[in-house]
């Protein structure tokens, strides 16, 4: 695009829209024009944008003319009733639900990993992956590039911003009443209690055993990287963080890396760091990538189980890289 783009956010009152004007300011994004876009209840909202009050305006199928990027946050169902419409208006629809990943003439890009895939979009649309697999594909990515990985066996360590602000609001209000001796505690975002607790159950179960968010890794990670034949398997976890989400890997490779080549091929990746040494205590945690760019990996180590494998501890941001800041690196890659 030789213009400066009129980029309109689809859900820009929920916490990854709001990430998302986050991330177009402070990366300097060329926007000439903003749109946010939200439900009727939202709609007359002011929100600032460099400086400028924007109002929200309600989302409807006529709210994208002469918009040329639509980042939509907004929910599957509203990207599956309101992103063609985008695309027809003319504008390249970056979505961040699980509406389009699967779709086989829709990219599922993470910028630093397939960034080619985002030139082919023949509906106009491009898919922003699930926050747990963006965050474990950064982790494993440089590891692929020089290794050859052939498969994973995952647990994630979910924060509850992974359910919006209302997994939030629902942990805050669990420790509060719990500190305060009380047994009224809020329950209606997760099954059971999420405070003090870990609960391994994180979407909807299907089929099998496993939940939609666990074959998501699965699926997703097969398109992104390629491989037909990737063999995953893994369980997620909600546990009582409020924001970052934590991975746990063994990943299986073609050839047998040592640790230190495994270090070594992080180096010169952007997007992903590193940070690894035991002997001083030196490991990610997710208060190391809250509200940052990068995701980082630590605890590096042969595992005692499989050949030509390594265990590693993999951890970011899930609003941000894993949802917000990797739609606007899409948005810069076209």
């Amino acid at each position: 695009m030789s213009h400066s783009p009129h980029v309109a956010i689809a859900g820009a009152t929920g916490a990854v829209g709001e990430e998302m004007l986050k991330c177009l300011e402070q990366r300097n994004f060329p926007v000439g024009e903003i749109s946010l876009l939200a439900s009727a209840r939202s709609a007359g909202r002011k929100i600032l944008f460099r400086g400028e009050e924007c109002v929200v305006q309600e989302l409807g199928h006529d709210s994208f003319k002469g918009v040329d990027i639509a980042l939509f946050s907004a929910g599957g169902a509203l990207s599956l009733e309101y992103g063609p419409s985008a695309a027809k208006a003319g504008a390249v629809v970056i979505d961040n639900s699980s509406a389009f990943r699967m779709d086989p003439e829709v990219p599922l890009v993470v910028p630093e990993v397939n960034p080619a895939a985002a030139q082919a979009r023949p509906k106009g649309i491009i898919a922003n992956p699930n926050c747990t697999t963006i965050i474990t594909m950064m982790g494993l990515n440089p590891l692929h590039q020089k290794f050859g990985l052939r498969s994973i066996i995952a647990s994630s360590y979910q924060a509850v911003s992974g359910s919006g602000q209302a997994g939030i609001e629902e942990l805050s209000g669990q420790v509060q009443a719990l500190t305060e001796g009380r047994d009224d505690l809020p329950q209606e975002v997760y099954p059971q209690q999420i405070a003090f607790n870990v609960i391994p159950h994180v979407d909807q179960f299907v089929e099998g055993g496993y939940t939609r968010e666990e074959l998501k890794m699965l699926n997703e990670g097969r398109k992104i990287l390629g491989l037909p034949d990737l063999k995953v398997t893994c369980t997620c976890v909600r546990v009582p963080v409020y924001r970052s989400h934590s991975v746990s890997v063994t990943a299986q490779f073609a050839t047998n890396p040592s640790v230190e080549e495994a270090r070594l091929a992080y180096e010169g990746f952007p997007g992903v760091r590193a940070v690894d040494n035991p002997a001083k205590a030196l490991y990610p945690t997710p208060l190391d990538t809250t509200e940052k760019d990068d995701c980082l990996v630590g605890r590096i180590r042969e595992d005692l189980v499989m050949d030509n494998a390594l265990a590693l501890w993999i951890v970011g941001d899930q609003v941000r890289k894993g949802a917000a800041l990797n739609a606007v690196q899409i948005a810069e890659l076209i």
